[in-house]
């Protein structure tokens, strides 16, 4: 792409204190355009799980108290934008962007913003928001198709100026295993039947309908490993309890790594009702050759084509889930099927490459017309 030759100076904004698919995305991103020689900061505020996370990883990172939208925040963007050259700066969350759009207005040479949208969550219809979505930032990513065209239909937002650009993962790393050898790495039981979902714990991923359908099973043996971490994490316990599952859900929070999770499962499931993009979970598992069942909620769609390469249900609906997990888990040669078609499917569309070089062709775009 010759950047060694035209590097880029990438700012990236985070407000939020949350951990998941956004925030992975960012550091991914950040990784992979350091990778390619240009110079990436990070900022967001210091006790959030991604400020660690970024140092981990390598990715630099400052810390500012951005976590509110408040005059210490203005302030400090302000000042760290005032003193530093920028080719470009990509926003992620609300109030990161209100800070930088606001700072910038004081700035003699503001740098172009880019606002990536990573959930389908509705943007509000008001004037204030527009100025935010169609003056102040130069462009909007989506991290999916679907996002990008409900932003145009129900906002009214100029299809030019957003751009869909999904989150690529790892396809050299997520692929299928050995699922004998993950599961006794785990301490499962290899001759048993295994579903499992990796997400946030949060109410939209669908967490208590896939409990609710997971009790309903008719095979008592199954198990169902829920990975992740998050504010549901208590209500979903509670749940687990109350059902009588203690013995066979397995809750280990978040896992740095998450391979060998999904290579010792059978099925993948992830039952959103709202605010999905394309999530990195799901295609994860898709590249690992799992049959995946999940909901037509945001971007999903845009993965998963029922009955070709998963199976989609209702939201909200666990009698419909539970009978799309007990087929998939009856059949073979529908998981086989199914499996094999998702992780082409993966590797052909969402991979990390792909994602990398439509970022880098947009800042450098964007910094071009800036300059």
């Amino acid at each position: 792409m010759g950047t060694e030759r035209d590097p880029l100076t990438i700012v990236h904004t985070e407000a939020s204190l949350g951990w998941g698919g956004q925030e992975i995305r960012i550091l991914t991103e950040s990784a992979g355009m350091l990778q390619r020689g240009h110079a990436v900061t990070l900022l967001c505020p210091p006790e959030a799980r991604i400020y660690q996370e970024a140092k981990a990883r390598g990715v630099p990172v400052t810390a500012m108290p951005i976590g509110r939208k408040n005059l210490m925040g203005l302030r400090a963007m302000y000042r760290w934008l005032k003193e530093r050259p920028v080719d470009v700066i990509n926003t992620h969350s609300s109030t990161d962007s209100w800070l930088v759009a606001l700072a910038s207005i004081w700035l003699a040479k503001a740098p172009p913003v880019v606002r990536t949208r990573h959930i389908s969550a509705a943007v509000p219809k008001n004037l204030p928001t527009r100025w935010l979505y169609c003056q102040a930032t130069r462009h909007i990513v989506t991290t999916g198709e679907n996002l990008r065209r409900q932003l145009i239909r129900e906002n009214r937002f100029p299809p030019e100026h957003i751009t869909s650009v999904p989150t690529g993962i790892d396809t050299g790393l997520f692929r299928p295993g050995d699922k004998k050898e993950a599961r006794m790495r785990l301490g499962l039981d290899p001759a048993i039947p295994v579903i499992g979902i990796v997400a946030t714990l949060r109410s939209w991923k669908g967490h208590s309908y896939l409990i609710e359908a997971f009790a309903r099973l008719a095979d008592k043996d199954t198990k169902l490993l829920i990975i992740g971490d998050g504010p549901q994490r208590r209500a979903i316990n509670d749940q687990i309890s109350a059902l009588g599952l203690n013995g066979r859900v397995v809750t280990p929070g978040n896992q740095q790594e998450v391979l060998p999770w999904l290579q010792a499962m059978d099925v993948f499931v992830l039952p959103s009702y709202a605010n999905e993009g394309v999530p990195q979970a799901l295609m994860q598992a898709m590249a690992c050759g799992l049959p995946v069942v999940t909901t037509p909620v945001g971007g999903i769609t845009e993965a998963v084509e029922n009955g070709t390469t998963g199976i989609l249900v209702e939201p909200r609906r666990a009698d419909v889930l539970q009978a799309a997990i007990q087929r998939l888990l009856e059949d073979v040669q529908l998981r086989d099927r199914l499996g094999k078609a998702a992780e082409r499917f993966a590797r052909e569309n969402f991979s990390a490459e792909a994602m990398l070089d439509s970022m880098e062709i947009l800042f450098r775009t964007i910094r071009d017309r800036h300059g």
